[in-house]
C-alpha cells in the first residue's frame, strides 16, 4: 500500500515508523513531515488543510490510504470531502466525518453528547456573547477553582484553571470578547474535579472497537505540575493505578456508551476516539474527548503496540475490527519531551541540534525539526521526544532521562520529573 500521512509532529513520526513496520506499506508519504519522518519516508510539501492539493497528490500518487494525524484537518471535514468526491470515496481516510470530529471541536457538543449517553463527566454551562451577564453571576454563585473551557480549537491554549472570582470573571469576559477568536464564541464553566488524569484510545470502525495501551501525560512546563499548560511535556505507559477494576468501569461507563453514541448520532467514524480521564476516588470522569491520538502519549503507546497498525486500519476501514485483538508488549515505556527555550511562551526556532548520534537505548521522535543541508534544526516549541523501554517505566525513565542529557541545542529544557507522581 502507498500511505499518505498527514502532519508534522512527534505523534507523525511515531506513527510513521509503525506503519512502516508493517509488510502491508510499499511506500510511506509525509505532509509536510519534519527532520525525523524525513529520515524514514518521504517528506511531501503539503498543507493538511488544503484538501484540493492533498486529493491531487493522492491521485497522482495512487495513495491507497491516508492516515491523518492532528485534529484540525478532521473537525474542517477532510474525511467528508474525500467522501464527497467519486474518485476519493473508496480512499480510506483514517479519522472521524467532521460531525464525528466534533467531539474535540466543540465543548459544547461533546458536553451534550456525554449527557445524552448517560456518560460521566463533570457538571456544567455553557455561555455566549449574549449571556456574558448569566455567566457573570453564575460564577459568583461557585466555590473556586473555576474552570472556563473555550468551546472550540484553539491550539491547547483554551483551558483555564482560575481560584479567584474576580480573575475567573475576568477570564470569562476576555474569552467571549474574542480572546481565542472564534474558539471562544462559546465557553464552557465546567465543575472542577480533584483526581488524577490519564488518557485511554480506543480505535473504533463505529460499531467495533479496540483499545489500545493507556498512557499518562504530563501537561505542565515545570517540574512538581507546576507553570503554565503545554501540548505535554512527557509520557508513560501503562498507568499503574488503572487496575482491572478502573478498566472495567472505563469500557463499561464510557467506551462502550460512547461507542453506541457514534452510531446513535449517525457519525461516520473510522478512527481513534482519545478519552482523556480523571480517577476521581476510584471513578473514572471524562474530562474531554480528542479525535485523534494524543502527543505525546503516541510515543510511548505505539511502542508498546505489538500489532500491526496498518493492517488494524485497514480492519477498522472495513468494519471489521471483531476479528482482531490487541497485543501489548509486558514492557513499560516513558517519553521526555525536550522543548525549546521560552516554550510556551514565545521561543525561537532554527537551533542547530547536536548528540543525536549519541542517544543508547532510547527511540528518538522528532516534533518540532527542520532539515536543511543536513543539519538538524529546532522548528517548533516541542522539539523532540526520547522514548525509552523498561521492564517499569522508572527503569526507562532512567534511559529516557540519561539521552535527553546526550542532547544539545540552544535553550533546550525539559522535566526530569516525569512520572513523578506514580
Amino acid at each position: 500500500m502507498n500511505i499518505l500521512l498527514l502532519g508534522s509532529g512527534g505523534r507523525e513520526h511515531a506513527l510513521a515508523w509503525k506503519m512502516l513496520q508493517s509488510p502491508l506499506c510499499k511506500k510511506m508519504y509525509v505532509a509536510p513531515g519534519n527532520a525525523g519522518t524525513a529520515a524514514i519516508a518521504e517528506n511531501v510539501a503539503l498543507n493538511p488543510l488544503d484538501f484540493a492539493k492533498v486529493s491531487e497528490f493522492v491521485l497522482s500518487n495512487a495513495i491507497n490510504m491516508v492516515v491523518v494525524g492532528p485534529e484540525e484537518p478532521l473537525v474542517r471535514g477532510i474525511v467528508d470531502y474525500f467522501q464527497a468526491e467519486a474518485q476519493l470515496k473508496d480512499i480510506p481516510v483514517i479519522g472521524p466525518s467532521a460531525l464525528g470530529a466534533q467531539l474535540e471541536g466543540s465543548k459544547t457538543f461533546a458536553k451534550a453528547f456525554m449527557q445524552e449517553m448517560g456518560i460521566p463527566t463533570a457538571a456544567y454551562r455553557e455561555f455566549n456573547t449574549k449571556t456574558l451577564q448569566g455567566g457573570l453571576d453564575y460564577l459568583a454563585t461557585q466555590t473556586p477553582p473555576f474552570v472556563l473551557k473555550a468551546d472550540g480549537l484553539a491550539a491547547g491554549k483554551g483551558v483555564v484553571i482560575l481560584n479567584d472570582v474576580a480573575e475567573a470573571q475576568a477570564e470569562l469576559s476576555a474569552m467571549l470578547g474574542g480572546k481565542f477568536g472564534q474558539a471562544s464564541e462559546k465557553v464552557v464553566i465546567e465543575q472542577f474535579l480533584s483526581g488524577i488524569e490519564f488518557s485511554v484510545f480506543a480505535l473504533t470502525d463505529g460499531k467495533n472497537y479496540l483499545i489500545l495501551p493507556e498512557a499518562k501525560d504530563y501537561k505542565r512546563i515545570g517540574e512538581g505540575d507546576t507553570g503554565l499548560n503545554t501540548g505535554g511535556m512527557g509520557a508513560v505507559s501503562p498507568v499503574p493505578f488503572v487496575d482491572a477494576t478502573m478498566w472495567e468501569k472505563v469500557e463499561k461507563r464510557i467506551i462502550q456508551p460512547t461507542i453506541a453514541g457514534l452510531g446513535k448520532r449517525g457519525m461516520n467514524y473510522i478512527g481513534v476516539v482519545f478519552f482523556g480521564l480523571i480517577d476521581v476516588a476510584g471513578e473514572p470522569y471524562v474530562i474531554e474527548y480528542n479525535c485523534r491520538l494524543g502527543d505525546p502519549e503516541t510515543e510511548a503507546v505505539l511502542p508498546r503496540l505489538q500489532n500491526d497498525l496498518v493492517d488494524l486500519f485497514v480492519a477498522a476501514s472495513k468494519g471489521e475490527l471483531n476479528e482482531h485483538t490487541i497485543l501489548q508488549d509486558p514492557r513499560s515505556a516513558a517519553t521526555i519531551i525536550l522543548v525549546a527555550g521560552g516554550y510556551p511562551g514565545d521561543y525561537e526556532k532554527g537551533k542547530p541540534i547536536s548528540g543525536l548520534d549519541r542517544i543508547q537505548g532510547s527511540m528518538v521522535f522528532h516534533a518540532g525539526t527542520s532539515l536543511k543541508e543536513s543539519v538538524v534544526s529546532t522548528n517548533g516549541g516541542r522539539v523532540l521526544a526520547i522514548t525509552a523501554y523498561g521492564d517499569t517505566f522508572p527503569e526507562a525513565l532512567v534511559i529516557a532521562n540519561r539521552d535527553a542529557a546526550a542532547i544539545r541545542f540552544e535553550g533546550v529544557y525539559y522535566r526530569k520529573d516525569i512520572g513523578f507522581d506514580l
